[in-house]
Formats: C-alpha cells, structure tokens, sequence
C-alpha cells in the first residue's frame, strides 16, 4: 500500500508539471494564433508569405524535433549556457508556437467563413472596421472554432508527455522511471488512467463553453 502511495504521490508531482505546460501552452498559443492568421492573411506578399511559411514549418516538421531546436539553439547560436535556459521554459515556447500554427488556420477558417454580408450589415449600422470585428465577427467566429479547437487541446494534453525530449520531468516521464525501475506496468497504466480523467476534464470544459456560445445561433 505505501509503495502504491508513493507511486500516485510520484505521478501526481508529473501531473503538476504536465498541467504547467498545457496552461502556459495555451495562453500564449491561443491568442499568437489570432496573431499568425492575421498575418497569414494580411493582403502584404512579404507578409503572408512569411507567415505562410512559418505555419508550413511548424506543420511539416515534428513537434518533438521543435522542442530540441528550441532549447538547443541559444546555445548552438549565440554560445548561452544550457544551465542558464530553463527546460520548462523551452518547452512552453516550443508548444506555443507549434500550437500558434495549428490555431491560425483554425481561425483563418473561421473568419473566412464569415458571410460578406455580416460586414456590409456592421457598416450600414455606422460601426467601424474594429467595432465590427469584435462585435459581430469575432463571437461569430469564435462559436465555429470551438470544436475544432477543442480537438486541438485535447491532443496537447497528451503531447505534453513530449517533454520527455529534453528531459523534462513531467507525468509520462516519472511514470516510465518507475515502471523501468519495478518492472511493472502499473504506472504507464496510472499514468493513462491521469490523462483520460484530464482530457476528459478539458473535454467537458469545452462542450460547455460550446454551449454557452449557442446563442448566437
């Protein structure tokens, strides 16, 4: 029983880790991605095309490859010391702009489909090209993007285990110490049992957002 305890106590600890890099993920992705469709769609070639390319990067190439560039190029490039970089912090960085990318094109679709009309409406009614966006666009928008973007958090709870990368210390990684250690499957096992009840949380969490939404219907 004491060796069980310590186990969930172990996993629990990586829990805490992988919940820091699925919150901090999402608050910097989610709004960089309205950032990245912007500039994704700005009507500037050199723009676009820049941001086009950043998207087509970060979709083409493994996520787990991006996590290693990130923590490895300051020092690759400019000679800073690995200590000086903390792996949490690479980490983060690396998911939130993979994540930016994966968003950008979830509301790049989202604003694309907005009717025409839904702006000429805004215009008629004397409101500027700002009002409009977030007073009629933006909400409209954001209902449509729920789903998709639920699909997307979901999968970041379970990429979260890809810090193992640069030896961050997080829920999956504990849980393959331990089960290396006692040769046992009981906490890989413990460990799926947490992500299930996570991305169930964050399932539930998104349905209701959802609906709060379906007033715009």
């Amino acid at each position: 029983m004491t060796a069980f305890a310590d186990m969930v106590g172990q996993l629990l600890g990586g829990l805490a880790v992988s919940v820091e890099i699925f919150a901090f993920t999402l608050m910097l992705a989610l709004p960089l991605g309205f950032v990245v469709a912007f500039g994704r769609m700005s009507r500037n070639a050199l723009v676009s095309g820049a941001f086009r390319t950043f998207i087509s990067v970060v979709r083409g190439t493994p996520l787990m490859l991006q996590i290693m560039f990130v923590y490895f190029s300051p020092y690759m490039l400019f000679g800073i010391p690995l200590s000086r970089f903390p792996r949490l912090l690479a980490t983060v960085l690396a998911f939130s702009l993979n994540y930016s990318a994966y968003f950008a094109e979830i509301y790049r679709g989202g604003l694309l489909s907005i009717d025409r009309g839904q702006h000429e409406a805004a215009k008629a009614l004397g409101m500027g090209k700002a009002l409009a966006f977030f007073r009629i666009v933006l909400p409209q928008t954001l209902k449509r993007v729920i789903p998709a973007d639920g699909n997307e958090v979901i999968t970041l709870v379970k990429d979260t285990s890809l810090a193992f990368t640069i030896a961050v210390t997080e829920m999956f990684t504990i849980a393959k110490q331990l089960s290396s250690r006692d040769t046992t499957m009981a906490p890989l096992i413990a460990a799926g049992v947490f992500y299930y009840v996570f991305n169930f949380i964050v399932a539930w969490a998104m349905e209701r957002l959802e609906r709060r939404f379906a007033y715009y219907d």
